[in-house]
């Protein structure tokens, strides 16, 4: 007999019913996490910005106020998150200042050096290689680009260890193992934030090597 899929599930990969009412919760519950993180970085009105895992579009919305003119993309692994992401931002799609895409991590398909800020709120819990998904992350940074890491758990609490046994392919880190991770695909410049409530905050610069905003191979 098959097995039933979790609700909780849908936090990794919404799917069906279930997963568009998880996106709509994810919009409304992660807001204070992403206006404390986006504190932690400054984005220019002409900066191109990345949200992986960009379930329902909230962050989206926010990285469109906050960079005036630059081009914003969502990607997103689950169907039901790119549908309603697209919902969400559909008149910055229209005007050509957005994009969401279905894709993964592992194998983001964009060009090299093509932002100058990614986000990852909530979601490297569930990226099946960090080492790997912060290569690709690299790789599509500008040199000096920025990538941002929030999560509202920070890996030193028992208490979460709950959503890992509820949530299957589920990892929570601490900032140790974070910033390790991070150095070792080619990062510099790491902080790590973390406030009372156990919410977490990793910025990262991608070191010097020549390859500008937007240049080819």
């Amino acid at each position: 007999m098959e097995k039933k899929r979790s609700f909780f599930q849908n936090t990794c990969k919404p799917e069906g019913f279930g997963g568009k009412m998880m996106v709509r919760m994810m919009n409304t519950g992660h807001a204070a996490l992403a206006e404390w993180g986006f504190q932690h970085i400054s984005i220019g009105d002409h900066d191109a910005a990345l949200d992986i895992g960009c379930g329902g579009g909230a962050n989206l919305q926010k990285l469109l106020t906050k960079s005036s003119c630059g081009i914003i993309k969502g990607i997103d692994y689950s169907p039901v998150s790119v549908e309603q992401s697209r919902k969400k931002n559909a008149a910055a799609i229209q005007a050509g200042r957005c994009e969401v895409i279905q894709g993964n991590v592992m194998e983001l398909p964009f060009e090299d050096s093509g932002f100058h800020v990614v986000t990852a709120f909530e979601t490297i819990y569930f990226w099946p290689d960090l080492f790997k998904a912060f290569q690709q992350v690299c790789r599509v940074l500008a040199d000096g680009g920025t990538f941002m890491i929030c999560n509202e758990s920070n890996g030193m609490n028992p208490k979460d260890e709950k959503w890992t046994g509820k949530i299957e392919g589920m990892k929570i880190y601490n900032a140790g193992q974070i910033k390790a991770v991070l150095q070792e695909a080619g990062f510099c410049k790491i902080k790590v934030d973390q406030n009372r409530r156990g919410w977490m905050c990793v910025t990262a610069e991608k070191s010097g090597n020549g390859k500008e905003f937007g240049q080819e191979k």
